[in-house]
């Protein structure tokens, strides 16, 4: 059985007098640790799936199944329990808090979990030197490169130790140096962490890191197929 499983999945919306569905019955499985990427067209229906299977949204109809649970059936206060405790979200513009130190940034999900202060403390510490960025630990967003910032959010959104991390453009602000530097560091969560890995992005050479890429047109899936030996041999090196 797969890790995700999605039925006929869903997504529609009211606006006015008529309905939009960016998701339209679609059928998806994604094995554990499995890096897949997302592509196509803006309004294709990318972000609406990878937050369907983050928790964050909820589908008008068929079914979610993440390891053998239909999330789509959860209670809202389990829902959210069951995200802080499976989904690490990346997002594009690293929604860091600017008054709090990129440390204080990493230890908010755990702050939602019941864990002795020392080793809430460890986590933190050790998700910043995954991502190399331990050294700035004390520094505030501003006072970080948008790499650095990148990596501060990738340490958060890994800090609870996730099956699942979702990852929507996450190098969609970054020059070329820094993306390359940001997709090598998801390379390893996945190859190394064995972190089963869901990325949505429009840039090619960053779906070429994935396992695979599935285009989505208008709410469909299209064109389903296997890459990136390219960036695993980088990767490997």
């Amino acid at each position: 059985m797969a890790l995700i499983e999605c039925r006929s999945l869903t997504k529609a919306y009211k606006r006015g007098s008529g309905t939009i569905t960016p998701l339209h019955e679609l059928d998806l499985d994604v094995e554990s640790g499995d890096f897949l990427a997302l592509m196509g067209p803006s309004g294709s229906g990318k972000t609406t799936l990878l937050n369907l299977i983050a928790g964050i949204d909820r589908p008008t109809g068929g079914e979610l199944c993440i390891d053998g649970a239909d999330i789509a059936t959860l209670s809202r206060s389990r829902l959210a329990d069951w995200r802080s405790e499976n989904i690490g979200y990346i997002f594009q513009l690293y929604n860091l808090v600017p008054v709090l130190t990129a440390y204080e940034n990493v230890e908010l999900p755990l702050l939602l979990h019941r864990m002795p202060g020392r080793e809430r403390h460890e986590r933190v510490r050790t998700a910043l030197r995954l991502v190399g960025i331990a050294d700035r630990h004390d520094h505030y967003p501003r006072q970080l490169s948008g790499g650095q910032e990148q990596r501060v959010a990738i340490a958060r959104a890994i800090v609870t130790d996730p099956r699942i991390i979702v990852a929507d453009e996450p190098t969609g602000d970054l020059d070329a140096e820094s993306a390359t530097a940001i997709m090598q560091l998801l390379t390893r969560l996945n190859r190394e962490l064995n972190k089963t890995l869901i990325m949505v992005t429009h840039d090619a050479k960053c779906a070429g890191y994935a396992r695979r890429a599935l285009h989505l047109e208008k709410g469909r899936l299209v064109e389903p197929g296997r890459i990136g030996s390219e960036a695993e041999q980088e990767a490997a090196a």
